[in-house]
């Protein structure tokens, strides 16, 4: 049961930080130094180290 939740958990996370990082537009991702194309990895990166 512990891993099912930490992985829900994670998986919530990950889904949450990629809304908010494809909410953002054009202009803000450049202003992070985010490119469009990492922002799969850096929700991934975000769930797995939160």
């Amino acid at each position: 049961m512990t891993e099912t939740l930490r992985r829900w958990r994670s998986d919530r996370r990950y889904r949450a930080t990629l809304r908010e990082l494809r909410g953002l537009t054009a202009r803000q991702l450049t202003e992070l130094g985010i490119r469009p194309v990492e922002i799969q990895r850096l929700a991934r990166e975000a769930a797995r180290f939160s």
